[in-house]
């Protein structure tokens, strides 16, 4: 009777015996025997489920005791259908005076269920989320750039709700000075009736016909043009004003700006993906010792721009890959010999029929020679391949780098030992553990010391 009643009041029950071998088993859920425990009998108890639920069986058997129920713990089970594992909450009794064990079991098929219906559900709210962001991302850049003046106006209340920069160059006007306000407050006093009647009459027919009205502060005249839709619960209108007379154009900005470039104190390039020149201003000019822009159009920045072709490489890679490149430090070699320290900074233009890349070249101060320490005796300042390692690296060659590292260390070791010994060659030579031949050989090689003189005197301080 006992059994009975636990088998009606649970999903599932196992009788589990001491050795956690189940001897006896009872399903009240509705399929569950035929999708996970028609080979249960028999089995040990921990066999039958999940490899990650085997210590959750463990700790239900070490748990079980009289009189008490362990904490309930969810258990997977294998499908015997080959489909999604089944999900049963169990909790355990130990028999009084016995070391059998009974077993109730919930079944979560249909919690399991709703929760990956509720995850579906989620999911597909985040990508409805995030394609209405990117629609709403794209009208709000359209709406930004687009050179016509428009406005979006509340019906009911004539507000203005949003302005783009357009229509903020036309009222002459910052955006937030014309957001809120009554659009016919925009316009003349004569003007601002038609307008009012033209949102009147867009109101009960949802229609109107275009109309030129005179805009406030004397910003000239202007053809307004308006059209209803619903966004929401309510209801606005897009006003378009297009100017009647003649304003600056992006045209004319642009051919301002050109003459900002062409001004700058700093050299200015524009080339193509070939690296070929398509335009300097007049201080790329001066850098590279030009008359004329039509001498640098048409030619390879590598022919004035960088100390090798590794360096120039390295700017191009570099601006190709990530688009950008600032404090790139190399030199711009005029065409009468002069060469300048420069610092570069470029960007890649992708855009348009005909992709470009722009650089800006700034002369950097030239250097002073300081002593200090690391310097060479005498306060000459170390070589350049010694004071930029780090800066060298994927502009010059490896095989020059380490050549010209291992020739400043050669000298100074050489200066060194002569400087220890007071000019003593032979004891210096031995220092160094080169032959008398080998150190003149190399003293020769960094024109270090008279090696003209009689060296007898060395033979004798030796």
């Amino acid at each position: 009777m006992t059994g009975s009643l636990v088998a009606a009041a649970s999903d599932v029950s196992l009788v589990v015996d001491g050795d956690g071998v189940i001897r006896d088993a009872a399903f009240g859920a509705d399929g569950l025997s035929e999708e996970a425990g028609e080979t249960w009998l028999g089995r040990r108890w921990i066999d039958t489920v999940t490899v990650e639920s085997r210590p959750k069986v463990l700790r239900l058997i070490e748990d079980a005791e009289p009189g008490a129920v362990t904490r309930w713990r969810q258990v997977n089970h294998p499908s015997a259908q080959g489909g999604a594992d089944v999900p049963i909450r169990y909790a355990a009794l130990r028999v009084p005076d016995d070391d059998r064990i009974i077993v109730i079991g919930r079944d979560l098929r249909a919690l399991s269920a709703l929760q990956q219906r509720l995850t579906d559900s989620q999911q597909a709210l985040e990508r409805d989320y995030a394609r209405l962001r990117g629609a709403e991302t794209r009208y709000r850049v359209l709406f930004q750039l687009a050179g016509e003046p428009i406005l979006i106006v509340d019906a009911a209340t004539r507000r203005i709700g949003e302005v783009n920069p357009a229509a903020a160059r036309l009222l002459g006007r910052a955006v937030k000075r014309v957001v809120g306000r009554d659009l016919v407050d925009l316009f003349e006093p004569e003007s601002a009736r038609a307008v009012q009647a033209l949102l009147v009459g867009l109101r009960l027919t949802g229609q109107a016909e275009d109309l030129a009205a005179r805009l406030a502060q004397r910003r000239g005249e202007a053809r307004v043009s308006a059209t209803l839709f619903r966004e929401e619960a309510g209801t606005s209108v897009l006003v378009r004003l297009s100017p009647l007379a003649p304003v600056e154009s992006p045209a004319a900005l642009r051919s301002g700006a050109l003459d900002v470039i062409e001004a700058m104190p700093e050299g200015f390039v524009v080339t193509d993906r070939d690296r070929r020149i398509i335009g300097v201003n007049a201080a790329f000019l001066d850098l590279a010792q030009l008359a004329t822009e039509h001498q640098a159009k048409g030619e390879s920045l590598d022919r004035w721009l960088g100390r090798e072709g590794t360096e120039i490489a390295a700017l191009f890679t570099t601006l190709a890959e990530h688009g950008a490149v600032r404090h790139f430090a190399t030199v711009v070699r005029g065409e009468f010999g002069a060469v300048d320290e420069v610092e570069v900074a470029a960007v890649s233009v992708p855009g348009g029929d005909r992709p470009c890349f722009g650089f800006t070249l700034r002369s950097l101060p030239r250097r002073v020679a300081a002593a200090m320490p690391g310097s060479l005796p005498g306060g000459r300042e170390l070589p350049r391949s010694v004071e930029h390692m780090t800066e060298l690296v994927g502009r010059v060659s490896m095989k020059a780098l380490v050549r010209e590292t291992t020739d400043l260390i050669e000298r100074l070791c050489i200066e060194a030992a002569l400087r220890i010994t007071h000019d003593n060659r032979a004891s210096a030579a031995e220092m160094l553990g080169l032959s008398r031949q080998g150190f003149y050989a190399k003293m020769r090689r960094y024109g270090l010391g008279d090696l003209d003189g009689s060296e007898e005197p060395d033979d004798a301080d030796a």
